[in-house]
């Protein structure tokens, strides 16, 4: 069996990026932490997440993101499964976020995509089946 561990991101705030992540993800919290250098550039970074999986922000970040309608190789986004997709959005909207784009109509899931502080777009799916064949269609 594998399993997504971590995603390693680098921002440009860490408490910036820990506001959007901490409203999404409350369960989680800041597992540990330090700084060093990264091929002679300080930096700082944190680990947040819960005993099992987690995200990494790295603090040096000093460039634009891809265009996220462009074409460029890159991260296009990454997704989390909730079984509350309202109750997401309100925390983020609390934190000052705001839905960037609804996902398509689907009996079977909703799903939504913010925007991070850093340009790093996440969506939230929330399934409404529990049956596979009906979770993933492709058609």
């Amino acid at each position: 069996m594998l399993q997504l561990e971590h995603l390693n991101l680098v921002v440009t705030d860490i408490e910036k990026t820990l506001r959007f992540y901490q409203a999404a993800l409350p369960h989680w919290k800041v597992r540990g932490g330090g700084d060093g250098l990264w091929y002679g550039k300080p930096r700082q970074w944190v680990h947040f997440g819960d005993d099992y999986q987690y995200l990494t922000f790295n603090d040096d970040g000093d460039q634009e993101i891809r265009d996220l309608s462009g074409h460029q190789v890159g991260l296009a986004h990454f997704a989390f499964v909730t079984t509350d997709l309202d109750g997401v959005i309100q925390r983020l909207a609390e934190a000052g976020f705001e839905v960037d784009k609804a996902g398509a109509e689907d009996p079977f899931r909703r799903n939504v995509y913010f925007i991070d502080p850093d340009g790093y777009e996440i969506e939230f799916v929330q399934y409404l089946s529990d049956i596979p064949t009906e979770r993933n269609q492709y058609a």
